[in-house]
């Protein structure tokens, strides 16, 4: 409800012209999607004051920041319905437009992943060079807009292992993109194992600079499941 209207949701029709226009020539991946890779998850508490000034939000979430937790993610997926990509998201929390939570930056390393993203769920996914090595026990992950060093991070994991799913670190987005409102509840769940971040840059021109801020906890998953539905959406 907004405003006090009741807003209808529905399943997005396949031929819509969300799909038509951005796909172009690339491969067209309808909902629902399965995935399996892995996945490291920096859960963070995020005060308003600071989402606001250092969060980079859309104009549409400015000032509507209602709180709860936020998740810097880090996913190297070897399967998907668009074939492997690896993926940087930031979402901080929920907002108070649906009390539902929103993916404010995220950047991908395949073109195909980015325009089946948008229009699918209307993830605002941007296409960058990311990098995803394993050397000495440890992941080093870089994400690149050309020669600059848009996001670097090294993260070791360890100790005994732990079911983790969605049920522990809730999801579900409310999306903007195209003038339409997308909805959508993933699910995941895999095997976790507590990480710590040994080495964290980012330059804030391309995502939000959280080197200030220690995370709650972290933890890396593998394997990790997730399944996004066909996403509703208000008319």
């Amino acid at each position: 409800m907004v405003d006090g209207q009741v807003l209808a949701l529905h399943l997005m029709p396949e031929n819509h012209q969300i799909i038509l226009k951005n796909l172009k020539l690339f491969k067209q991946a309808p909902a629902p999607w399965k995935l399996q890779g892995e996945g490291i998850i920096l859960v963070y508490k995020f005060s308003r004051k600071w989402l606001e000034r250092n969060g980079d939000l859309p104009d549409h979430l400015k000032g509507k920041f209602k709180g709860g937790l936020g998740y810097l993610m880090l996913v190297n997926y070897n399967s998907s319905p668009v074939g492997p990509y690896k993926e940087l998201l930031f979402l901080p929390g929920k907002f108070s437009l649906y009390d539902k939570q929103s993916i404010t930056k995220i950047y991908v390393s395949t073109e195909v992943s980015t325009q089946n993203g948008r229009s699918n769920w209307g993830i605002p996914k941007q296409t960058l060079e990311i990098s995803w090595e394993k050397i000495k026990g440890m992941e080093h992950i870089e994400v690149k807009d050309g020669d600059k060093i848009a996001f670097s991070c090294k993260v070791k994991s360890g100790g005994i292992p732990f079911p983790m799913s969605t049920s522990f670190l809730p999801i579900e987005l409310h999306q903007l993109w195209d003038k339409v409102d997308f909805f959508t509840k993933p699910s995941g769940n895999g095997w976790g194992k507590l990480a710590k971040v040994k080495h964290l840059t980012m330059d804030p021109t391309y995502f939000p600079d959280l080197t200030s801020k220690k995370p709650l906890f972290a933890v890396k998953i593998n394997p990790l499941n997730i399944e996004f539905p066909k996403a509703k959406y208000a008319l």
